[in-house]
């Protein structure tokens, strides 16, 4: 069992395409597992069993996905459907955000955009911005951003399950580039 192109196949369908899976994304983004395990079976993965999906989950550091009962969820990055209906929390003081010198002329005119997916996505800390960052940009710019001011002027974020935050649209003004790590 291909572990990392199962877990591929999995974000695929939980995040960007579920339709061609058969499956329909609930409020929360959650499905019944065991539908997602059939659409696997018949798509190319005909001994798929839950317990493949389990050991996804636990040995996985990035915590794309995750159990609840029955159901599996992609926990971010999703693009198909209705917005994902999330819980918003008071963030911490300062989040982080890694991006490439290209978008950061219309992030600082603009602020921060889910850019096709239903959230912003911000880092914890600053080691994971820069391996962000570094996706697209060898030498990526490292926004702090001001995430306590920006959810008392209105903004909302949820944390997700890998010590990584979402968020709704951030303007400019809570967003700075640091200049040193922190």
């Amino acid at each position: 069992m291909n572990y990392k192109k199962l877990s591929k196949e999995i974000s695929y369908a939980l995040r960007h395409a579920p339709e061609k899976y058969g499956l329909t994304l609930a409020a929360d983004g959650s499905v019944p597992l065991n539908d997602l395990i059939q659409a696997l079976r018949q798509r190319r993965w005909p001994d798929l069993e839950q317990r493949d999906i389990e050991h996804i989950i636990v040995t996985s550091t990035k915590k794309r996905h995750e159990i609840n009962g029955d159901r599996i969820r992609a926990t971010y990055g999703h693009t198909a459907g209705a917005k994902i209906e999330k819980q918003a929390v008071a963030p911490p003081d300062t989040l982080y955000h890694g991006t490439s010198h290209r978008a950061w002329q219309n992030i600082q005119k603009s602020g921060l955009k889910p850019m096709g997916r239903h959230y912003v996505h911000l880092s914890s800390d600053y080691p994971t911005a820069i391996k962000v960052g570094q996706r697209r940009d060898p030498r990526p710019i490292i926004l702090a951003v001001a995430a306590k001011e920006a959810f008392q002027a209105g903004v909302s974020f949820y944390p997700a399950t890998d010590g990584t935050w979402n968020a709704d649209p951030i303007p400019p003004q809570f967003l700075t580039i640091m200049t040193k790590r922190p």
